[in-house]
């Protein structure tokens, strides 16, 4: 299981949403083995004045909450997988990219109804 949260300028990013998302989502499927149709993204796109960073305007935070599980290997696989294959999927400096995995134990998950430690998956969140 895992979702995304994007965060950028609305200026830049939304024009290039779907880009983003397509590039975003063949790294988890390649890195770390998620199902092609399991995407879930969200997009918290802020006007200008609302992101402050010392960066330049294409200035991007990308949040993959997951369940617990994953190797330091397959984390770090995903980390690379973003700077080597997204940022240039989508013209991005990898200056301009910043990536942080939030794990969480599934029992503290509720998906379709029962806590994830209940879910019966059809891939493995353990690689």
């Amino acid at each position: 299981m895992a979702q995304v949260k994007i965060y950028g300028r609305r200026s830049v990013w939304a024009p290039r949403r779907g880009a983003l998302s397509d590039a975003v989502h063949a790294a988890l499927v390649g890195a770390w083995g998620l199902p092609a149709d399991k995407r879930f993204h969200r997009f918290l796109l802020l006007d200008d004045e609302d992101l402050v960073a010392p960066r330049s305007p294409d200035y991007l935070v990308i949040e993959v909450v997951c369940f617990t599980g994953r190797s330091p290997e397959a984390k770090r696989a995903l980390l690379t997988a973003f700077f080597t294959d997204v940022a240039p999927a989508v013209g991005l400096a990898p200056d301009d990219l910043e990536i942080v995995i939030l794990e969480s134990p599934p029992e503290h998950w509720g998906i379709r109804g029962v806590a994830g430690d209940e879910l019966a998956l059809s891939y493995r969140v353990d690689v």
